[in-house]
């Protein structure tokens, strides 16, 4: 059975258009409009396994900001349906992942239970057209709309392109990790439901 989903947002300030395929061959296209976003997302996807098309026209005028946090929710939310009742699924994922000076770590549990916790502490106000704090939003909105926990720390390193991209590509490890079959038809909880 094929894992996927697609999944639309729109509204006035965006319109998301999002096909998800989370046994797929890394394979990523996003056209956000904005670059760097753009990069961090196929990045996701070609490190996490999925193949991914995402099309936002969002606000740009106004800032970046509703694209950052629309895109996020729309890909949270297919990665979610995707995984439908999380049955047969390791669940738990962790990587530490190196970019040149940059170590970043990063940990999931699709728990059903959504609870970020972000530390990119990037120095820059911006990256690409990205403001540095909604590097930080679109991780935690991810992991709120895909309803898992994620922990994500970014441990040392002195240029902010390398510490952004370092953590995007722990998560995307972490997530392979934790939406890898198992084998079992279970629900991975002792409570028979995430």
């Amino acid at each position: 059975m094929t894992r996927a989903a697609q999944i639309s947002r729109h509204t006035r300030e965006t319109q998301i258009e999002c096909s998800l395929v989370l046994d797929g061959s890394g394979s990523g296209s996003a056209r956000t409009g904005i670059g760097f976003l753009d990069h961090m997302i196929e990045t996701l996807a070609r490190h996490a396994g999925l193949d991914l098309e995402l099309r936002c026209t969002g606000d740009l005028q106004i800032d970046d900001h509703h694209s950052v946090e629309d895109t996020a929710m729309v890909l949270g939310s297919a990665i979610d349906t995707a995984l439908a009742d999380r049955s047969g699924i390791e669940r738990f994922g962790d990587a530490t992942v190196p970019l040149d000076e940059a170590l970043a770590r990063a940990a999931i549990d699709l728990s059903g239970r959504p609870w970020p916790e972000v530390r990119l502490d990037l120095r820059r106000d911006a990256l690409g057209g990205v403001a540095a704090e909604n590097l930080e939003h679109f991780l935690n909105s991810l992991a709120i709309a895909g309803r898992f926990a994620l922990h994500v720390d970014v441990i040392r390193g002195r240029n902010d392109h390398h510490r952004a991209e370092a953590a995007f590509k722990a998560v995307a490890r972490a997530l392979r990790a934790a939406i890898r079959r198992t084998g079992d038809s279970r629900v991975p909880s002792t409570k028979g439901v995430l």
